[in-house]
């Protein structure tokens, strides 16, 4: 089975400078996957505003999403002091990151699962989800008017540890990432919430992705600190 893990790390910002800075970074981030030894797909990503998922961008808070070959490439990369993440803990308030390994995975990003299977199911395990989707153009109308709703009705959802909203570009390419207590508190959400059934409808009705994916992890390990993400 494959060595592949995946990292998740998300970081705030305070004061109207270190924002900017952040903001700016989005542009003109230092990586490549070829000056990077062991990354094999990345992404830094912004957040949304409110309790996570809005059209309004969370300017304090961007996250970096990393596919590494092994767990030792990534342990490398982020105790280099020389390497280009580094940048990413310049004016940081907080900043956590979450290993994790990958059980399943579906769709496509960027025209590719980047995600291999790294984990057998465990039910009882803590589980980390990615949801992830291009809008089409077309359909942005129909999409901000029902997903937001959907948002809002998973806000404290019971045996949910964390939410967040995130994407590459405001209001067309959106994601999500959640962490849940267990897979059954997961799928109570999915399958039983009549917000979220009513939004998979909507989704195979409109059609309103023409790219998206879907992805669940099991976190093994955390680093740094983050108010209110205490699970390991």
């Amino acid at each position: 089975m494959s060595k592949q893990i995946v990292t998740i790390s998300f970081y705030t910002y305070q004061g109207i400078k270190n924002k900017w800075k952040a903001f700016a970074r989005m542009g003109r981030f230092p990586i490549t996957q070829n000056n990077v030894q062991g990354l094999e797909f990345f992404k830094l990503l912004g957040s949304g505003g409110g309790n996570g998922f809005s059209i309004w961008p969370d300017f304090g808070t961007y996250a970096f999403l990393g596919v590494w070959k092994d767990e030792n490439a990534a342990k490398r990369v982020f105790k280099d002091p020389k390497s280009p993440l580094q940048s990413l803990h310049e004016g940081v308030k907080e900043w956590k990151t979450i290993y994790m390994q990958t059980f399943h995975s579906h769709g496509l990003w960027d025209g590719k699962n980047p995600f291999e299977m790294t984990k057998k199911y465990d039910e009882k395990l803590p589980l980390g989800v990615i949801t992830r989707g291009t809008v089409k153009l077309s359909k942005l109308h129909h999409f901000w008017r029902f997903v937001p709703i959907v948002s809002r009705s998973a806000h404290d959802k019971k045996g949910m540890i964390f939410s967040k909203g995130i994407g590459e570009v405001p209001i067309i390419q959106q994601a999500t990432f959640s962490i849940w207590k267990n897979s059954e508190y997961m799928m109570d959400y999915a399958y039983k919430s009549e917000f979220h059934k009513e939004v998979v409808k909507k989704t195979r009705e409109i059609g309103w992705y023409k790219e998206d994916l879907f992805a669940r992890f099991y976190p093994y390990k955390t680093e740094g600190t983050m108010k209110g993400f205490e699970f390991y």
